[in-house]
């Protein structure tokens, strides 16, 4: 019987890659903010009650970190109690419920790869609210994988790959942020093991134990303006016309760019865990650049 897959916020840049992604795994049910309130959590529960799902994949998320120093309860409301209301439809359902999770919930300091058990600390409102989620997860929920991810960009919506390729054919010059270190991760890869990790799970005989919360990024590590300048070097190989002189990307230190957020310095996820426990083998972030860019070339064929 094929499973009953729910949802929420397909239409955002990592949700249109999971409703892409599930569909081999069952029926999916959308679920967006036009068919319900994402801030009323009583409203949430009624909707997706009457659904009766078997997983449930949650893709909302607020996720502007500046705005949510300002905007505390809109922040919460959707980091926190959305989550906190999917556990509890996990649980009246038996139904797995995945969730996302962020790279900021973690201090930011040092030069080690946090791992899954290490101490939390928050830098910020967003990664404080992201945390919330996930300790309301853990706690409700039996059956649940929460996925930590770090700097999550797409061929389409609002993110670090489109800016800087629209800043790169606007400006001859750019200078940007050298002293942050991560894993750019395309939507597309959260998808893709998102889907080969719920298989997983509903094969198991052993799902109870599968459940956790796990790193999903690709393997390596950049700056910020080591991933721009791979951006470029990528642009100007496939012919993209660019403003930005050759020797125009400056690097700064975060110290230079202050934002009303402060941002981890060391957003480095170990994958140990992940690819243990699912037998999977992270790519490297340099390939999935590559083809992210190839989608978005293909997207913008003039």
């Amino acid at each position: 019987m094929a499973k009953k897959i729910v949802l929420l916020a397909h239409t955002g840049q990592v949700g249109f890659e999971l409703h892409r992604q599930l569909q081999s795994l069952g029926s999916i049910i959308t679920v967006s903010r036009g068919d319900v309130d994402f801030l009323d959590s009583d409203a949430v529960y009624k909707h997706i009650d009457e659904l009766a799902p078997d997983i449930i994949v949650n893709a909302a998320a607020y996720t502007a970190v500046d705005k949510a120093e300002t905007d505390e309860n809109n922040a919460f409301a959707l980091n926190r109690d959305l989550p906190e209301v999917l556990a509890k439809l996990s649980v009246t359902h038996d139904a797995l419920l995945a969730h996302y999770s962020s790279d900021y919930v973690y201090p930011g300091d040092g030069e080690k790869p946090w791992s899954e058990d290490d101490l939390t600390g928050p830098q910020n409102l967003y990664g404080r609210s992201k945390l919330e989620g996930d300790l309301a997860v853990e706690s409700i929920a039996s059956k649940f994988l929460i996925f930590r991810t770090s700097w999550v960009y797409a061929a389409r919506g609002n993110n670090f790959l489109l800016s800087m390729l629209r800043l790169g054919q606007e400006r001859e010059a750019l200078n940007i942020v050298s002293d942050q270190i991560g894993a750019p991760t395309p939507a597309r890869l959260i998808a893709t093991v998102t889907s080969l990790c719920i298989q997983k799970f509903m094969a198991s005989n052993n799902a109870n134990k599968l459940s956790g919360v796990y790193h999903l990024a690709p393997r390596g590590f950049t700056s910020w303006h080591g991933f721009a300048q791979m951006i470029f070097e990528r642009a100007r190989s496939e012919g993209v016309t660019l403003a930005l002189k050759e020797d125009g990307l400056g690097q700064i230190e975060s110290t230079e760019y202050p934002t009303p957020a402060a941002r981890p310095l060391n957003s480095r996820l170990s994958l140990d865990k992940i690819e243990s426990a699912f037998g999977l083998a992270m790519p490297t972030w340099q390939s999935q650049l590559c083809l992210t860019f190839d989608e978005w070339l293909e997207m913008n064929k003039s």
